[in-house]
């Protein structure tokens, strides 16, 4: 039933204008229209990453967003790397970590927290 439909994430945060320079001016998402009621919609590819403001707030442990980025993973990982975002490493059996990236054979992967804690993970898938 719903799998014909874009899945959206939806990220609780508890400062929306902390939150607001992380997301633009950090990872360079674009707003997609204005905020209304501690809540802003940004475009991330054909989908939409949404933010609000809630009590609850960093309290998921495991990842929220995955951006699949390909053979850009390089260069997305430099980008982020300029603007100050630091990689969180993971002990997970078969999986090398340098440098926080982490290797799966030709797969690497690197996860990041936004300032409330959510974690973000970026893949060259």
């Amino acid at each position: 039933m719903l799998g014909q439909f874009d899945a959206s994430p939806t990220l609780p945060v508890k400062d929306l204008a902390r939150a607001r320079r992380f997301y633009e001016d950090v990872l360079g998402l674009p707003p997609a229209g204005d905020s209304e009621m501690g809540v802003q919609a940004y475009r991330a590819g054909g989908v939409s990453l949404t933010v609000y403001e809630s009590a609850f707030a960093g309290t998921n442990q495991g990842t929220a967003v995955t951006w699949p980025v390909g053979g850009r993973f390089d260069a997305v990982v430099a980008a982020l790397r300029d603007k100050g975002v630091a990689f969180e490493t993971y002990d997970m059996p078969g999986i090398e970590v340098e440098d926080g990236v982490h290797h799966a054979g030709d797969m690497k992967l690197v996860w990041f927290k936004d300032p409330d804690g959510n974690i973000h993970h970026v893949g060259s898938f």
